[in-house]
């Protein structure tokens, strides 16, 4: 056993080092964690892993461990050379937690209730743009998308009521996704239309393009004009109404869950079909995702076994997400624009008989995330992960 004038103290086998910190709490490293993970074979400039685990010995064998200047240096009984580690790094690395932590998720049930304005993050373009310029400002947008991530929408104004003004505002959200729709694709309703999106019909609550794969992480919408008469919006949170499902029929919710549904879309450009669960679990269990759109689901094989089973909790699902009170609504004005997870929030709209004119894009998941993870990381004081 040694030990350190901070406190740090540690003992080793042969298959593995152990350390006991000042502050409480102690950890095992195996031998092949450090070998696999010696900071010489990371690329300095990039952090990069330099070699592959096929280039370590079969079982690699600690000969001594020493402190030093505040490095655990490990001697190895191979032909490796000497590893040194940061105390720090290897504090840090006993924190981390067995399986990948679940990005922060606040749900809302209570959809009726909640104000888009009063309840929700807004933020201006100016604001959106000057991410990065530090300060307050700096903070608002940090905010702003750590809410978009765990409430599953947020709202921009002051948005140019013009074509094309969406892909500014988008850029500094995320990266456009282009589809078969194009870039960005304008929701107005047109004669003898592909797609209901352009029509002048109300829209039960969905998520978009679950014929695709990947399906689009997040989608942007933006108030060019708004109709006189109806075109409300409605937004729903997904993952709210699937644990509702789990509480009343934990049956029908894991039938859900555990069944690939196809959903198709075909127009004279594109011919688009995927499989997926209406509601999808992560390995814990946790819902990660609900894709749900009846105008695009193919028909059912009619010769599955459990095709009556899954249409009762199918309608058990899409009564549910006819309830008011899973229900919000934003009127949308014009220069206003709205951003959502598309993997988890419904969305809906009322018809109207007037002009009424939204451009809508997609955007990438991961990009959105990074952006957040970015601008979080750059505030004073915060290095969670």
């Amino acid at each position: 056993m040694h030990a350190s004038p901070s406190g740090l103290s540690l003992s080793f086998t042969a298959n593995a080092l152990q350390l006991r910190f000042a502050v409480g709490g102690h950890c095992e490293f195996p031998a092949l964690w450090l070998a696999d993970n010696d900071p010489r074979h990371r690329d300095a400039h990039s952090g990069q892993r330099l070699t592959d685990v096929a280039d370590l010995p079969l079982v690699p064998q600690i000969r001594e461990v020493r402190l030093e200047a505040g490095q655990v240096i490990v001697s190895w009984r191979d032909s490796l050379p000497d590893s040194r580690f940061d105390v720090a790094w290897l504090a840090g690395e006993a924190q981390r937690p067995a399986a990948p932590v679940a990005r922060p998720v606040t749900p809302w049930p209570d959809g009726a209730g909640r104000d888009a304005r009063r309840d929700c993050a807004w933020l201006s373009l100016q604001e959106l743009a000057a991410q990065g310029a530090g300060g307050g400002a700096g903070a608002r947008v940090a905010d702003w998308f750590r809410r978009l991530g765990s409430e599953g929408l947020a709202f921009v104004e002051g948005v140019p009521s013009l074509p094309g003004a969406i892909l500014d505002a988008a850029a500094a959200i995320g990266l456009v996704q282009q589809t078969n729709y194009g870039t960005l694709f304008d929701v107005r309703s047109i004669p003898r239309a592909e797609n209901l999106a352009y029509t002048d019909l109300g829209l039960g609550l969905h998520t978009d393009n679950p014929y695709r794969d990947p399906v689009p992480g997040f989608q942007v919408l933006h108030c060019l004009v708004a109709a006189a008469d109806g075109g409300d919006s409605l937004f729903a949170d997904g993952f709210a109404i699937a644990a509702a499902l789990r509480a009343a029929d934990r049956e029908a919710f894991e039938l859900l869950a555990a069944t690939p549904v196809e959903f198709a879309y075909r127009s004279r450009d594109a011919a688009l079909q995927a499989a997926q669960p209406l509601i999808r679990l992560d390995d814990r269990g946790e819902c990660i995702a609900v894709h749900y759109n009846n105008r695009s689901i193919a028909p059912l094989p009619v010769s599955s076994p459990g095709l009556a089973p899954f249409y009762a909790a199918y309608r058990q699902f899409a009564l549910l997400l006819r309830e008011p009170r899973f229900q919000m609504t934003a009127r949308l004005a014009p220069g206003e624009l709205v951003v959502f997870d598309n993997w988890r929030i419904l969305h809906a709209r009322t018809s109207f008989h007037a002009a009424r004119h939204l451009q809508g894009c997609y955007l990438t998941r991961d990009s959105v995330f990074s952006r957040s993870a970015l601008l979080r990381d750059a505030m004073p004081g915060d290095r969670a992960r």
